[in-house]
């Protein structure tokens, strides 16, 4: 009965998503977060100050994605009522005729450092419209962003799903390291095949014969800056990676290098030097600071982790409110249990950089007052679903790991690892691509099963690191086929009812992810790591 109920929540949360009828995860997740609080109070017996304390937690705990995701999206929003993405799209159109050139530098490259800065499904709505723009048929272009958006998303949003989403394992700075290392080994072979895979779903095989040299090249520009990045660093891979990817894949693709020539029918939409130095000047700024914020060798990264007290407050039997002197923000033994939590208000990547960037670049482009009005009101009303989806796969994952060894999640541990055994190595990705499907998200995913995979390994004997690797690399790959996404990208491009299509299309590149992602982790990781 205990396997039963702990299995339950996730299988009615994935039958909610996949039905005829589906809920969005904005409903379907906290449901099903009000269904393991049942079972915990009336199954599992447990004090209603611990599932209190978890609640609330949540609740704190919350804030870090859901401002991530809203400054992304007030940057995108900014990006599109400025004109700066009007002008990167003319710029990017007239680099070359070349479709392929145009596919990977737009779908691939310049995605893969969308994602980087912000993710949360962003790379696909906004590289989809710029290539629908270019004259390529809707329906296909969906599925192209949506395969080619996989590799960089481990790392996507400053590292938000390696970082955030293993937060509540309690791993040491290291053992994130390690995973992140891992993850971007596996990723860097799949994006060998993904990528191609991709393009065939626009080109035929003889167009990405014919301009593979180039394809291989503009791969190897993004990936191998991202490969070696992430031997040191969890949050910068996909963004700086994605940017030189992308200015040696323009570059390329200028002198023509490795790509076939083809008749130029795009027609006069030249911008001026003037024009695109303008439009780059909000990512440049984005990056900038990024990097100035969290470089260990400048104060800023420490000062904004400063956790030395400033001002102090009890509130009652809620707990003690805490803010540091880095503006974290802290409520300390919530109703008298040693439950803590949490948010760092100057290193979440939300008020920095994004807002600061913003408001930086609103007087620089001039903006209306009614444009900037209309860039933070739709931004926070475009912010409610994920807050909403967010909040309650925190309160389901923290429920479920109430208990320790008892815990719902390490019930269900025991039961994959004796089913399994070893072998669990081989479908580790598949259980985070099942989290990224009905989440819409990497870092959900990590939250909702990272507990889990935990469980598994510790169970098996296999390396812990490895296995939430697997558990990161299937949620990245989970975004092909992910409804949230899907959605997204349709709605961006005025398609209904094609969401069916698209599946059946995205989950075979997403299949091969996975058997790529399993032979790398029994083949080549014991190569490097020692597991």
């Amino acid at each position: 009965m205990a396997l039963f109920l702990s299995v339950f929540p996730i299988v009615l949360l994935i039958y909610l998503m996949v039905k005829r009828n589906p809920l969005p995860s904005y409903v379907a997740l906290p449901w099903i977060a009000a269904v393991v609080l049942i079972i915990q109070f009336i199954f599992f017996s447990t004090d209603i100050s611990i599932v209190s304390a978890n609640v609330t937690k949540a609740i704190v705990d919350v804030q870090t994605p859901i401002t991530v995701i809203f400054g992304a999206i007030l940057f995108n929003r900014f990006s599109e009522l400025s004109g700066v993405t009007d002008v990167l799209r003319k710029w990017l159109s007239t680099i070359n005729p070349n479709p392929v050139a145009q596919i990977m530098i737009i779908g691939w490259a310049f995605a893969f450092m969308i994602e980087g800065a912000s993710g949360f499904g962003t790379p696909a709505a906004i590289a989809a419209p710029i290539l629908v723009g270019l004259g390529f048929p809707a329906l296909r272009v969906a599925m192209v962003a949506l395969v080619m958006n996989s590799v960089p998303v481990s790392f996507g949003a400053v590292g938000t799903p390696t970082w955030f989403g293993f937060g509540p394992l309690q791993l040491s700075e290291a053992q994130i390291l390690e995973i992140g290392s891992m993850t971007a080994l596996i990723h860097a072979f799949a994006a060998l095949v993904i990528p191609v895979l991709a393009l065939r779903l626009i080109v035929t095989w003889e167009d990405i014969r014919k301009n593979l040299v180039f394809i291989y090249i503009s791969v190897f520009a993004c990936v191998v800056p991202y490969f070696f990045i992430a031997q040191v660093n969890y949050e910068f891979p996909s963004l700086v990676g994605g940017a030189i990817g992308l200015f040696i894949s323009i570059f390329v693709a200028n002198k023509g290098i490795g790509l076939a020539k083809v008749e130029n029918t795009l027609g006069d939409s030249a911008v001026t030097k003037a024009q695109v130095i303008k439009a780059l000047f909000p990512t440049g700024l984005l990056i900038a600071i990024l990097i100035v914020t969290r470089l260990q060798q400048l104060p800023f990264k420490a000062m904004m982790n400063d956790t030395t007290a400033w001002i102090s407050t009890q509130l009652g039997s809620l707990g003690l409110f805490e803010i540091s002197q880095g503006l974290v923000f802290s409520l300390k033994s919530i109703f008298g249990t040693s439950i803590n939590a949490s948010y760092k208000l100057l290193y979440v990547p939300a008020l920095i950089p994004f807002v600061v960037t913003v408001l930086i670049a609103v007087p620089v482009f001039a903006l209306s007052g009614s444009k900037v009005k209309d860039i933070f009101v739709g931004s926070f009303k475009q912010s409610r679903n994920p807050f909403l989806a967010l909040t309650g796969a925190l309160i389901m994952v923290n429920l479920m790991l109430v208990g320790g060894d008892n815990s719902m999640v390490k019930i269900i541990g025991k039961s994959f690892a004796e089913a399994t055994g070893e072998h669990w190595t081989y479908f580790a990705s598949f259980l985070g691509a099942v989290g990224a499907f009905f989440s819409g998200s990497n870092t959900v995913s990590n939250l909702t099963f990272g507990s889990v995979q935990l469980s598994t390994a510790e169970i098996t004997g296999i390396s812990t690191a490895l296995v939430l690797a697997l558990q990161s690399v299937g949620g990245a790959m989970g975004n092909m086929v992910c409804i949230n996404n899907i959605v997204a990208v349709s709605s961006v491009l005025n398609m209904n009812n094609q969401e069916g299509t698209i599946i059946k299309k995205t989950i075979i590149p997403m299949v091969v992810y996975g058997v790529i992602a399993a032979l790398v982790a029994v083949l080549i990781i014991p190569m490097f790591f020692n597991v």
